[in-house]
């Protein structure tokens, strides 16, 4: 790790690693266009046995709170999701044992034969845990869930891809290096993925940046990531940490902009402003951020917690506009769809 960055994480003003993610950011993106995205997050199942202790949204097997969502139930969700002009589904559920494979490629034709719209799913946890339970290498797994209509992956999961934390935070979920080798696979064959982070686990700021190296080696190799989210553990129900206290505009600021200063060869940075409120999400983007992140038209994990915030596509592009950006709507590859019509003066 470049001890450099560890140093200038750890010791610089907060408006001196903010201007150089802005610099970072302006060199990348020099038109001043930040995007944002109208999809749906659909869980499709909230039975899960990798207990992780940082999730207040799984329930166990047999738990009365267990559901599992049928086809028609999903298509409805997708149906209101386009016509609010959605373009892409984030489809990703629990560790749930009674599912088998083929449900999961049927639903993936379901929706292609009768709701045709881009499908962002299943991340690399929900990768491994397919490939140890159905007895299958985890390359084989995508490349079936690929050709039942599989678009892209998301990168959930991740958390920190430094092991000593995941074994504190999530020890039956995929590791560190089998995170990271799924996501290599997927782009192997040819799909694109986002990759995250969620700090706040009790991880140093060295680890932070080891998980931030560890993503820039990959994408050097592969190109295959599109975009890099952060956001810090929200502890409220949650198992495990709970009595952790809550990242404060500081510490996220700091970490958005040493991120885009770490991975310069990862093209987009999406701000949280789901977890963090409207006015830090605006402010990442003078802290690196490029990207303005999902309309959330639905989100179940995060609100477990308790925190959750919500809006419109008509407040997103005043909220990009009031800090001082052009809105675009765009797909999951970051291809333009729009830009926003500019406000009468």
């Amino acid at each position: 790790m470049d001890r450099d960055l560890l140093d200038f994480y750890t010791n610089a003003p907060l408006l001196e690693l903010g201007a150089e993610a802005d610099r970072i950011r302006r060199q990348m993106h020099p038109g001043g266009v930040v995007t944002y995205i109208v999809d749906r997050n659909i869980n499709y199942t909230n039975v899960c046995v990798a207990d992780c202790g940082f999730c207040a949204f799984a329930r166990r097997p047999k738990h009365g709170e267990g559901y599992t969502l049928s086809f028609e139930q999903i298509g409805q969700k997708i149906d209101e999701t386009k016509a609010l002009g959605g373009v892409q589904i984030l489809i990703q559920g629990g560790h749930n044992p009674y599912i088998p494979f083929e449900w999961y490629l049927d639903l993936l034709r379901y929706i292609k034969r009768n709701h045709q719209i881009h499908i962002h799913g299943f991340s690399p946890s929900e990768v491994d845990f397919f490939a140890k339970t159905f007895r299958m290498e985890a390359v084989e797994v995508i490349r079936e869930l690929q050709k039942a209509g599989l678009d892209s992956i998301p990168g959930g999961g991740g958390e920190i891809l430094v092991q000593r934390v995941r074994d504190i935070a999530a020890p039956k979920k995929a590791g560190a290096d089998r995170w990271l080798e799924i996501m290599e696979l997927a782009h192997g064959e040819g799909m694109k993925t986002s990759v995250t982070m969620m700090y706040g686990l009790g991880e140093t700021l060295a680890e932070r940046l080891e998980h931030l190296a560890r993503v820039e080696e990959v994408q050097k190799r592969t190109g295959g990531f599109t975009a890099f989210i952060t956001w810090p553990l929200q502890p409220e129900n949650t198992p495990t940490f709970s009595h952790m206290q809550k990242t404060d505009a500081v510490d996220h600021l700091r970490t958005v902009a040493i991120s885009r200063i770490a991975l310069p060869s990862v093209p987009n940075l999406q701000a949280s402003w789901v977890t963090m409120g409207f006015k830090i999400g605006q402010l990442a983007l003078t802290f690196g951020c490029n990207d303005f992140g999902s309309l959330m038209i639905e989100e179940n994990v995060v609100s477990a917690a308790n925190t959750t915030h919500k809006t419109t596509t008509a407040e997103m592009e005043r909220l990009i506009r009031d800090a001082g950006f052009i809105p675009a709507r765009r797909r999951q590859d970051y291809s333009i769809i729009r830009l926003a019509e500019p406000v009468a003066a």
